[in-house]
């Protein structure tokens, strides 16, 4: 773990940010390994400042410590290595952020969670479920974090956000774990979301519509916008533990439009946390 030391001590900050460079379970493009040291770059761009739209500054002291990029290693013995990562995080007190990486590492990183949260709570922002048994014969790919989680009963209850392709075996899936599913047909601006047990939130990039997020490996047209996510996350009646942020591919942002939208992500979903 390489350690920002410009940046407060454990001791002192409040969040943690982490940054997981693996994209081996992705199926269908490689790239999303390479996004944390993009979403870090745009979050201190001087282009803007780091205060969000409640009115926090995240740019004062004692407010972030950054753990670094966690490098790959090989097989599964990542998902140990980001468990670990993790729970030491955990364990100081911190409410850590990651940055991924394709959305596998979910699963290790809520193993972690639930060693330090009872009845934990997952909010899920994504064009897909991601409830695969499998996924092309790999129970870990990126298409099947949340079935690992909720068979292993890692989390009391999971609600989803921004589907739009869901299939028959997913559906299924859903139904048996008893996961609440907002589909975008069904989307209202005004819906407000309350959970009664910590909750973390998991942000798939490509639950936003390509127009505000090219920068995914799965482009599915006709999701949230920038505005609709931002404000349901400051709508949310829950105590925020912490989040991940995944899927982000610069390899496919050009204009570096969905780096940008990354840090604003991050910093109201920091917010919330601060203010939970």
């Amino acid at each position: 773990m390489q350690v920002n030391k410009s940046l407060p001590t454990t001791n002192d900050a409040k969040l943690a940010l982490i940054g997981f460079r693996y994209d081996d379970n992705s199926s269908f493009m490689k790239g999303a390994a390479e996004a944390p040291q993009h979403i870090r770059a745009a979050l201190r761009s001087e282009a803007w400042n780091l205060m969000t739209e409640s009115g926090i500054d995240l740019g004062t002291e004692n407010t972030f410590f950054d753990g670094g990029d966690i490098e790959p290693v090989s097989g599964t013995e990542i998902f140990t290595l980001i468990e670990s990562s993790i729970l030491t995080l955990l364990n100081d007190g911190l409410a850590p952020i990651s940055l991924g990486g394709d959305h596998s590492i979910t699963y290790p990183i809520i193993k972690a969670f639930a060693k330090n949260y009872r009845d934990l709570s997952i909010l899920h922002f994504d064009a897909h479920p991601d409830l695969y048994d499998d996924f092309q014969g790999n129970r870990y790919s990126h298409a099947s974090p949340f079935a690992r989680i909720m068979e292993q009963k890692l989390a009391k209850r999971l609600v989803q956000v921004g589907i739009r392709t869901i299939n028959d075996h997913q559906r299924k899936q859903a139904e048996r774990f008893g996961v609440e599913i907002i589909e975008m047909q069904h989307w209202r601006d005004d819906l407000t979301l309350v959970f009664d047990s910590p909750l973390y939130i998991s942000f798939d990039l490509d639950a936003l519509d390509p127009a505000f997020a090219p920068g995914v490996s799965h482009r599915e047209p006709g999701g949230l916008s920038t505005r609709q996510v931002i404000d349901l996350i400051r709508r949310l009646k829950a105590n925020v533990v912490g989040a991940d942020i995944v899927e982000f591919n610069p390899r496919m942002d050009p204009l570096h439009i969905t780096g940008t939208v990354c840090a604003k992500l991050l910093k109201e979903i920091a917010a919330k946390i601060i203010s939970s």
